[in-house]
């Protein structure tokens, strides 16, 4: 699917693109065209802009997990955009399905995450201690199936995998997230968690602009399908 159907806003300040499930957001290791580069690109030939193009990351998600992403076509957007993130002023929704009822059907958890770079995974703990950092997301189960129940997250932190393991530490990790406890993939390689909503204030008109990420996955998609 072309870069510019899934472009959900767009001015000359932001762009706002659906990142699909297995999509890198930054460059890493694997050597992946990553979608930075794309926008980057998209950028330059739809506006013939000559020499490099400005194209700055507002924030990241996962490789596995779809959904919106923010990229800032300035350095004035992002600079602000930026401080909006570090002041969580920015409002970031996501939808998980997971394959273990949960205990309670709303609840604010409140842990604290340490990143072991090596294994690029996170690990819980209740207390805090040295090198971890204390991670708040807010869920409410907003669906169900015979097998499968559908999640709506706040995620008030951004911590590196904090929904996927903040989940499964609570006993219902993500489905297909095999990382963190899913007892089977999904085919298609991707996890059933999507971000599926923003809102933050415009970095110039001060406006309050709301994104809304639909499902592209097919395979999220059948899921989504039977809650």
């Amino acid at each position: 699917m072309d870069l510019k159907s899934r472009i959900l806003y767009e001015d000359n300040h932001l762009l706002v693109v659906n990142k699909l499930a297995g999509e890198i957001v930054q460059g890493d290791q694997t050597g992946d065209q990553p979608l930075l580069e794309l926008v980057r690109l998209y950028i330059k030939e739809e506006y013939q802009k000559p020499g490099n193009v400005f194209c700055g990351l507002v924030h990241r998600i996962d490789r596995p997990v779809s959904g919106a992403v923010i990229f800032a076509k300035t350095s004035k957007a992002l600079t602000r955009m930026n401080q909006q993130v570090k002041d969580r002023k920015m409002t970031k929704v996501y939808w998980a399905v997971v394959e273990k009822e949960p205990l309670e059907l709303e609840k604010k958890l409140i842990h604290y995450l340490r990143k072991n770079q090596k294994l690029n995974k996170s690990f819980v703990s209740t207390s805090p201690g040295e090198g971890y950092l204390q991670s708040e997301l807010i869920y409410k189960v907003v669906g169900k199936s015979e097998r499968f129940y559908l999640l709506e997250i706040e995620l008030i932190t951004g911590r590196h995998h904090q929904i996927r393991a903040q989940l499964s530490f609570e006993g219902f990790p993500i489905r297909g997230d095999l990382k963190y406890g899913a007892p089977r993939a999904n085919r298609d390689g991707s996890i059933s968690l999507h971000a599926a909503g923003l809102s933050f204030e415009h970095p110039t008109t001060k406006a309050i602009i709301h994104i809304k990420a639909p499902i592209l996955s097919e395979e999220l998609k059948k899921i989504w399908c039977n809650l």
